[in-house]
């Protein structure tokens, strides 16, 4: 556990930016610094005064101040990270996702971005493509890459063979979020993980033709290759019936998330199959490949037994990394488990920063201010998730955060300072003073909540250093 929240952070992972002036430099670090201690709200809210507010505003409105300057120096910082982490012949997992920004409420930016949501196509923002950096113990190590793309309007007159040619189709930017990241180092696994959305043939293709690893969730039932069988007595031509079909390799336990308003967390008890296919192109599929043939495994999961009225949980998974055993496919499906990171950084986003409340009217200020807030979302996502390391209840809450913020939340919480909480306890504590009640059945302290205690606690301080003369 190497997250260290304090002082330094935001030079870190802000301080290499190259934006023509040291002076821009050092107003993008003070302001990452002022958003890291105060996360909640609007711009206006996140910074002290008018002044650090204005001082942002100007410099987002230098030419120098782009997207790709903003985040490339946490970027760097996390492949640097990830090939530490492969020199001890660690895993690292390449988590890819999409999520739309919308900015409708901004009249100013219609004409500038692409249609979003459902409707009469009246939305305007971006679809936002990430790649976060973590390991199989879901360690987050960052950010890996952003992609903010604005949607075309496809005419009704574009020929199949047109939308497939258009170097603006939405479905590369799968391939786009895998090249970024770049090859592993010799020795180094480093594995694609996608939900639904990356299944195209395009895709798969192209893991296969760069050495790619990856296993992402099947969407589409392909034709099979050959006669592929199970038993002697029937034939399958198509993947998805198959992989039902196969024999069990054996059941495990599999901890299945919540999602708001659809499910609650719970233990599931999964049958686990697999085996190894060939996936045929045909004349109608979509995309850029190489036309030949898709050689991976298909694993199954399905819950044996689920609660009365919930449908059960069922992946269809399909990966170039072997599953010829029970073991090996069970690791590949703990893989895949840890794709629920991601949408939890899209909650961080959205609900902890409130990334889609910016009101710039100009999309090249827009987006460079998109990707602070992005990074500060996955440093505070490595906070959220270090209270929850096998480690937690070991590590001091001083080894990631000032000791200051210790002594004062332990005072607040337990009548007297104490140097000696740990990782967990400091950050439930957070959470307390935010309204989460800590009990057994309230699950992890939520985003919201989180920020709350933390706007509270951060008062608390700075109390704290007026009383004693600090600054």
């Amino acid at each position: 556990m190497d997250v260290v929240f304090g002082q330094g952070l935001a030079q870190q992972h802000f301080g290499d930016a190259r934006l023509g002036d040291a002076r821009r430099v050092k107003r993008l670090v003070n302001a990452a610094d002022h958003i890291l201690r105060h996360p909640m709200g609007t711009l206006p809210q996140k910074l002290e005064n008018w002044s650090e507010l204005m001082g942002l505003y100007r410099l987002l409105s230098a030419d120098e101040v782009t997207h790709a300057a903003v985040l490339e120096p946490h970027r760097q910082q996390v492949l640097t990270r990830m090939r530490e982490h492969a020199r001890g012949r660690g895993v690292v997992l390449l988590i890819h996702d999409a999520s739309e920004l919308n900015y409708t409420h901004v009249d100013e930016l219609h004409e500038q971005l692409g249609p979003v949501g459902s409707g009469a196509g009246r939305g305007r923002g971006y679809i936002a493509h990430h790649t976060l950096a973590v390991t199989p113990q879901r360690q987050v190590l960052g950010l890996v890459n952003q992609v903010l793309h604005r949607r075309r309007t496809v005419s009704k007159r574009e020929t199949r063979q047109q939308k497939r040619d258009h170097p603006e189709r939405e479905s590369r930017l799968w391939v786009s979020g895998c090249d970024a990241c770049g090859a592993a180092p010799e020795g180094a696994t480093w594995i694609d993980i996608a939900d639904r959305g990356s299944d195209t043939f395009e895709c798969l293709s192209y893991e296969q033709a760069r050495g790619g690893q990856y296993v992402i969730r099947s969407a589409r039932d392909r034709t099979l290759a050959g006669a592929d069988h199970v038993g002697d007595d029937r034939i399958h031509h198509h993947l998805h019936q198959y992989a039902r079909d196969l024999p069990d390799l054996g059941t495990r336990t599999l901890d299945v998330s919540a999602q708001a308003g659809k499910r609650k967390a719970r233990q599931a008890s999964v049958r686990v199959a697999a085996a190894p296919v060939t996936l045929d192109p045909h004349r109608w599929t979509r995309g850029a490949h190489d036309g030949r043939p898709i050689d991976a495994w298909v694993i199954h999961v399905k819950e044996t037994a689920p609660p009365a009225g919930v449908a059960p949980l069922e992946w269809i998974l399909l990966s170039n990394l072997p599953a010829d055993t029970f073991e090996r496919a069970v690791q590949l499906i703990d893989f895949y488990a840890c794709r629920p990171i991601i949408e939890d950084y899209h909650k961080g986003l959205k609900t902890g920063l409130g990334i889609e409340r910016l009101q710039f009217a100009h999309a090249d200020r827009l987006e460079p201010a998109i990707a602070l807030l992005s990074v500060i979302a996955a440093l505070l996502l490595q906070l959220r998730h270090a209270a929850r390391q096998v480690d937690a209840d070991v590590t001091l809450a001083r080894t990631i955060v000032p000791l200051l913020f210790v002594r004062v939340l332990s005072g607040k919480l337990h009548g007297r300072p104490r140097d000696d909480l740990s990782v967990r306890e400091f950050l439930y504590g957070v959470a307390r003073l935010g309204g989460h009640l800590g009990r057994k059945h309230d699950g992890p302290p939520g985003w919201l909540t989180l920020w709350r205690g933390w706007n509270d606690l951060q008062l608390m301080v700075q109390g704290a250093l007026a009383l004693r003369g600090g600054t």
